[in-house]
């Protein structure tokens, strides 16, 4: 197989690829942001392809929520500091004590490279570790490199309201809609200049990736970047149905198949499937489903509900989707269907679905059974606006 710097066969040329086939980590002292998800196009770890290197010094890990080795399987769950025994290096959480590494942690290191895979969701927490980092590294002194990796849902496809101020949270920092169609290095140059960070900021393009790519279309492995997100399929569903996580109704975690299933003990799932359905919303098949998670909410209960089919990845529209599935969990069960209450991800005050749909719009209008025509119109004037303000940062 060839190397990742050497590839002819037309896959992907990862960030992390072009950089380290260069000479800008020569002589200096390298942290790097990373987790499992963290490899080459052959598997290869950008740890140990940094330890590799003859003339760089890996000084320190960071891993980011769910740990370097993303072994903490439910959300919310802190990692402790730790140290890698084989590289000798230490490893510090930025899902613990702390979500923005010290000026401690910062010590001795000339370079701070980000290496992280993103999934195309604002509440997606990496994007904001890599921003927490941006920060503090500008004020410590260090200059940043993040290696560009896909957005696994593709670069085309923007969705959803914006994120208002006042709901910010490490679910969301920044005006951008919940599907963003950008990747982790275009973020980054965004944050950084529209968030007035102003950090010390290189960002590696990948070669050959193209917008319409999906995961399946870089001739890059999928590896998981966090322990809910087992597949592309995943991944695809994931900007609506996380919105399931501001209520009490199961997003599958807990079953083989987490955002792809959704459901609680009490509905029916052939009535839900056919509400569902009867929606005809594009690119998108719901099948009845009866399932069991294994943990988190209604953990050993019989949930009824849906899985969801994506027939049409290119029509197909997560967010209204998810939207969607929560009003008509709402209108089958109203007696037991509840808002999941504070706290989420750090905020005390805020309810989370306020949180995740980065507004109380979102909340009123299932309320309200607002039709979703109008939510969709109502979305379409921030999704203009972001297509627009995003231009400047698209680097593909």
């Amino acid at each position: 197989m060839a190397a990742a710097s050497d590839t002819t066969d037309g896959a992907v040329r990862l960030g992390s690829d072009v950089l380290l086939a260069s000479q800008r980590l020569r002589g200096a002292r390298v942290g790097v942001v990373c987790n499992p998800a963290s490899v080459d196009r052959d598997f290869r770890h950008i740890v140990d392809r940094l330890t590799d290197a003859s003339d760089v010094q890996l000084a320190a890990i960071f891993g980011p929520q769910h740990g370097f080795h993303s072994d903490l399987q439910d959300n919310m769950i802190e990692t402790p500091d730790a140290a890698d025994p084989r590289r000798r290096v230490p490893v510090f959480s930025l899902y613990g004590e702390t979500r923005e590494p010290t000026g401690e942690m910062l010590a001795g290191i000339d370079v701070l490279v980000v290496d992280l895979q993103d999934v195309g969701a604002r509440i997606y927490t990496f994007i904001y570790t890599m921003a927490n980092c941006l920060r503090a590294a500008g004020r410590h002194g260090v200059p940043v490199i993040v290696c560009d990796r896909p957005n696994p849902i593709g670069g085309l496809h923007v969705e959803g309201a914006m994120l208002s101020a006042g709901f910010e949270s490490f679910v969301g920092q920044f005006q951008i809609p919940m599907r963003h169609g950008m990747t982790i290095g275009e973020l980054a140059a965004l944050f950084n200049e529209e968030g007035g960070i102003g950090a010390s900021l290189e960002i590696v393009p990948m070669e050959r990736w193209d917008r319409r790519f999906f995961a399946d279309q870089t001739g890059l492995p999928w590896v998981l970047p966090s322990p809910n997100m087992p597949t592309l399929d995943t991944a695809i569903v994931y900007p609506g149905t996380v919105l399931f996580e501001g209520t009490l109704v199961s997003e599958g975690r807990g079953t083989t198949r987490p955002f792809e299933l959704v459901g609680a003990p009490g509905i029916d799932a052939e009535a839900f499937a056919a509400g569902m359905n009867g929606l005809t919303l594009p690119g998108v098949y719901f099948r009845p489903a009866v399932f069991q998670p294994t943990f988190q909410k209604h953990a050993q209960q019989t949930c009824g509900g849906c899985q969801i089919h994506v027939t049409s990845r290119d029509e197909f529209r997560p967010v209204i989707t998810g939207l969607a599935l929560i009003g008509m969990c709402r209108r089958l069960d109203p007696a037991t269907f509840a808002w999941r209450p504070p706290p989420y991800e750090y905020e005390h005050r805020l309810l989370p679905i306020d949180i995740l749909a980065g507004n109380d719009a979102l909340r009123s209008d299932v309320e309200s059974d607002t039709p979703l025509t109008d939510v969709t119109s109502r979305w379409r004037v921030d999704e203009d606006e972001f297509r627009r303000r995003r231009t400047p940062y698209l680097l593909y």
